[in-house]
């Protein structure tokens, strides 16, 4: 199997370097060669990779720039998705993409499934909703992953901002009544392939899945659960949405929904607290 993975350098990108290969001969690809928001760049890599599987992890998840740079967000998490699509169908490619919980706009009190409506709050979910919609008008075969809150080793992310923090300050004020599902770029890495592999074997599988590692907790929550696995002692003070003033609006409850993943492939990620001890544990990361 020939895989063209995209974002290879980013958070899930970096981890999916790690997994895919035990499917066939990767070509991966980061910004430096592949300019999503360039047409013509994508279109000439798919036609020098000839990939039979293209596994999209490149996006723009500034989310709170996204509200000053919409048109770059839209460039490249919906125009350019748009393209990979049609190449895709063209190709009879599997096309696999990593959408968002920000699809939604958090008003149900309990997890979202697949087919709910989607109502995005801002900018970042508009341009990841586009890029769902895309694909789908396309007719391409492909696996949509709607997956929440991802955090590495590597690049920009809460778990790095809050070890940061951590060391620069004493006390930490961290909204609590935004409710979802930490997860791991590795998790999601681990389960990829699997996936993969089944719709290669039955293409009626194909189609959209959230993928997000089981349980919830609030950011509030999430960053006690850092600091007590990292051993730091920080005073964390919870607060509320209104008071900490974010430019991009985010949903109350994202919370995903998992079950057609586990019944279509058997697939179900770890535990929110299991896949940050995993991290933490493999990536050794220093206070």
């Amino acid at each position: 199997m020939r895989l063209l993975l995209t974002g290879s350098s980013g958070q899930v990108g970096s981890a999916l370097l790690q997994t895919l290969p035990a499917l066939g001969e990767v070509i991966a690809r980061s910004r430096p060669t592949l300019d999503l928001a360039n047409p013509d760049s994508i279109r000439r890599t798919l036609r020098e990779a000839k990939p039979e599987v293209i596994v999209n992890a490149a996006a723009y998840t500034a989310v709170d720039q996204a509200e000053r740079e919409e048109a770059l967000a839209k460039a490249v998490n919906a125009e350019a998705v748009a393209i990979l699509a049609e190449e895709a169908a063209r190709r009879g490619a599997l096309l696999v993409h990593f959408s968002t919980d920000y699809v939604f706009d958090g008003e149900k009190p309990s997890p979202y499934i697949e087919s709910d409506p989607t109502n995005p709050l801002n900018a970042y979910g508009r341009s990841k909703l586009a890029g769902e919609q895309a694909i789908q008008r396309s007719g391409c075969r492909h696996l949509i992953f709607r997956t929440s809150w991802v955090y590495s080793n590597t690049g920009k992310n809460f778990l790095l901002a809050m070890l940061r923090l951590a060391r620069e300050r004493k006390e930490l004020r961290v909204v609590d009544d935004q409710h979802g599902a930490p997860t791991s770029s590795r998790a999601l890495a681990d389960a990829v392939p699997a996936a993969i592999t089944a719709v290669s074997r039955d293409p009626s599988l194909a189609g959209l899945y959230h993928m997000t590692a089981q349980g919830s907790t609030t950011w509030c929550g999430f960053a006690c659960a850092i600091f007590r696995e990292a051993g730091l002692s920080v005073a964390t003070t919870a607060i509320s949405s209104k008071e900490f003033a974010a430019p991009a609006r985010r949903p109350r409850n994202s919370v995903l929904d998992n079950t057609k993943l586990e019944k279509s492939f058997g697939i179900r990620l770890p535990s929110w607290e299991a896949g940050l001890s995993d991290l933490l544990a493999r990536v050794r990361i220093q206070p």
